[in-house]
Parts: structure tokens; sequence; C-alpha cells
């Protein structure tokens, strides 16, 4: 028989090598936790694993290790992880993935966790696109405005008004300009909608379009009225009446339609803010190009974002220190290096005020313009939004687009079968 006291050591060292998902604590009290970043263009990376380095140079007793993950693959990843007890402390993923998340318990609220300094730092409608039901399970901090990215020399060449965030396009002037500017097999504009759906439906707010409608019983379904159509009909009969759009872009990702655009085949592609930088290291020398507000409808510049955000898992031992290190992940000047980083904007209201961001070149100043007008995307605390928009909307918005099928067939599949898949999120 073993003496006691080597069974009490076995028995301790093995409990000591025992640790839940993410972040762990050693015999001496330090705190590791794991953060897992979607920084994926490198000055992006560059700042996040900077910012880990500076946190870890200062706070010896919590130790932050950086974990690269992937957008392409974060929703079915953080699910396995999850599931499987193995989630990231502090995970970094898009407002619009976290509602079943969060509604599901992988998350924790946060707001007992951040501080007074943090919250008053992010507007009440960017919080708004963190929130399901009365908790916050995400920090809003990078946000990316829908622009036009357009070949000035063409534009000037037409003797076409170019929009400012002041004096924007309307949707009919814009559908006007863009047929101005085709002709002799080029085309005014090429929309890449490989995924069609947030591009949809973040522009439509400008409209006044919301497609999804929450009942007095909590209940959310979709009714697809005449504000909602004004987008997805300028951009159908760009494509199939006026052929001032090119077919071909259409199931193309926004990097897809750089070469044509730099080749003189379209005068402007709807992108979102950050492609800027693909523009600024590819395009060639001496091609002029600027930045354009998307255009504006009933309720003006106004469109959708789904914020990219920081949140704590659920099951994280160490809820506390992983809210501190957003935080300081998160002050004014780190926020303003993420920012830049990923050209993006930021959500603070200090660090919007960066003269970094507020510059002509790149398009810098017309972005942060739009920054007020940003509000949350309709989907955003939609239960079973993604498997309704990959079933229902996606296929139904392409086949619309091509013209496969009219506006009343885009209406009914997005209601009748866009419904039945909701409901089985909201028994």
């Amino acid at each position: 028989m073993r003496p006691r006291w080597i069974v009490a050591l076995v028995l301790t060292l093995l409990l000591a090598g025992c640790t839940s998902g993410g972040g762990s604590g050693s015999a001496d009290g330090r705190v590791t936790l794991r953060f897992q970043s979607l920084a994926w263009q490198q000055e992006s990376v560059t700042a996040n694993k900077e910012l880990v380095k500076e946190w870890n140079a200062t706070h010896p007793d919590v130790k932050v290790e950086y974990v690269q993950g992937s957008w392409d693959s974060v929703h079915d990843q953080l699910l396995t992880s999850f599931e499987g007890g193995e989630a990231p402390d502090i995970i970094h993923d898009a407002s619009d993935d976290l509602a079943d998340f969060a509604y599901g318990g992988y998350l924790a609220d946060l707001r007992n966790l951040l501080p007074a300094r943090l919250k008053s730092e992010i507007p009440r409608r960017g919080w708004e696109t963190a929130t399901f039901g009365d908790g916050i399970y995400g920090v809003p901090f990078l946000q990316e405005p829908r622009v036009i990215i357009a070949n000035a020399t063409w534009l000037k060449r037409a003797g076409v008004r170019i929009p400012t965030p002041e004096h924007p396009w309307t949707w009919p002037e814009f559908r006007t300009v863009t047929r101005q500017l085709s002709g002799d097999g080029k085309y005014g504009v090429a929309w890449p909608l490989k995924e069609p759906v947030s591009a949809t439906l973040n522009l439509s707010l400008s409209t006044g379009g919301t497609l999804f409608h929450r009942g007095a019983d909590g209940k959310v379904t979709v009714r697809f009225d005449a504000a909602d159509e004004v987008v997805p009909r300028t951009i159908h009969d760009q494509v199939d009446v006026d052929h001032s759009a090119s077919p071909t872009t259409l199931g193309s990702g926004g990097s897809d339609t750089l070469p044509g655009f730099f080749g003189g085949r379209y005068a402007m592609v709807p992108l979102g803010f950050s492609y800027r930088q693909q523009i600024a290291q590819q395009a060639p020398k001496g091609f002029d190009w600027q930045v354009l507000p998307a255009p504006a409808g009933a309720d003006g510049l106004t469109q959708g974002v789904s914020p990219q955000t920081l949140s704590v898992a659920a099951d994280s031992p160490h809820k506390k220190e992983a809210a501190e290190f957003i935080d300081f992940l998160l002050r004014p000047k780190n926020m303003v290096r993420l920012a830049l980083g990923d050209w993006m904007l930021p959500t603070g209201t200090q660090a919007l005020k960066d003269p970094a961001l507020h510059t002509a070149k790149y398009g810098w100043a017309t972005g942060t313009a739009l920054a007020g007008d940003l509000d949350s995307a309709p989907a955003q605390s939609v239960r079973g939004y993604p498997e309704w928009k990959d079933k229902v909307a996606t296929p139904a918005l392409q086949e619309y687009y091509s013209g496969a099928i009219g506006l009343a067939g885009l209406r009914h599949r997005l209601e009748r079968d866009g419904n039945l898949v909701l409901a089985r999120y909201q028994r």
C-alpha cells in the first residue's frame, strides 16, 4: 500500500492539471487567458499582437495568449468549442453571429463586468447590436459602412454630379448615373453579390426597410413591404433592365471585381469600407479612385452594420480578468490602432475624433462622416438568422438579381419559406 502522502500528492497534481475550457490559473495565482482573434489583414494582426504584448508586459499576474481564428469557419468552430468546453476566454466575432450563442447560454452577460468608461464610450445604438433579451453579450468595437468605390477619372469625364455625405445621390439618381456611365461593353456599376443578404438588408435601412418585424408576443416574422423593395429592385433593374450593372459579378466576392475595376470595365463598385486597403495596395500606378457614400433614401444615409465584437465565454473561470483585458484593448488610442489596422471605423466616440480618421487620403473622412448614420443591422437579434440567410434569402435574392424570378416570387420566398424557418426557433 502506498503511503497516504504519496496518494495525496498524486491527487493534487491531477487536480492541478484539470481545467475547463478557456483560461487557467497556476499554483502561484497567475491567470492565463486565451484570446481568439479573427484579424486577418497583416496590419490588423500586427496591431492585435502588439496590444497583447503590451498587456502582458504590464500585467504579470494575468497572461493573455493570442489564438488565431478565421472568419470563414468561426461560427461552427465556436459552436464545437462551446459544446466541448474548450472555448477561448475572449472571443472575437461579429454581432450578427452572436444571437444563437447568447440565447444558448454560451456567452457571459457583460453588463456587470464592463467599466463605466467603456460603457459610456460606445453609443447606445452600438450596444443595441450586441443586446439579446435583457443582456449584453459582446462589445462592439469596429464597424464598416458600405461605400461606393469609384473611378474618379471616369466620373469626371462623364460630368456626373459627385455625391458627398452632405448631398448624396438618391437611389433613383444612382440608377440614372449608372445608365449615363454605361455603354460600349462597359458598366456603370459592378455589384459583387456572392453574399447578397447583408448588403441588401443593410442598405435597405436607408429606404425604411426592416424586413423583420417583432410582434407583441416577442416573435419575429418576415414581411417584405414597399420600403424593402427599393434597393433590390434598383439592383435588379440595373442588371436586367438598364444593363448598367454587370451580370457576371453577381456571383463574385468583392475582391473578384477589382481587376475589372482597375481595367476600366466598371465605373463603380459598392464595397465594404475596409476594401480600401486592397485597392490602395493593388491599384495600378496613376489609377485615380475615390470613396463615395452609398445612396440615400427616405431615411437618409442610414444603413445597417454588424460590428465586430469582443465577448467573454460563459464557462470562463476568469470573466473579470477577461473583461479587464477587453477594456484595455478598447481604450480610445488602442481602438484607433485596431481601426487603422483593419481599415474600418471604431465605434467609440473619442476614438472617432482622432485626426488620423479624418484625412481625405484613402477616403477616411468620407467614411468617418457616415459613422452617425450606422445603425443595428435588421437581423441582429433574430434567432435562426444564419439558417434563414443560407437556405432561404441567399438563393432567393440570387435568383431575383439574375432575373430567374420576379419581385412577387422573391416576396413569396422570403416571407413563406423564411417564416417557416424562423418559426422553428421561436416555439
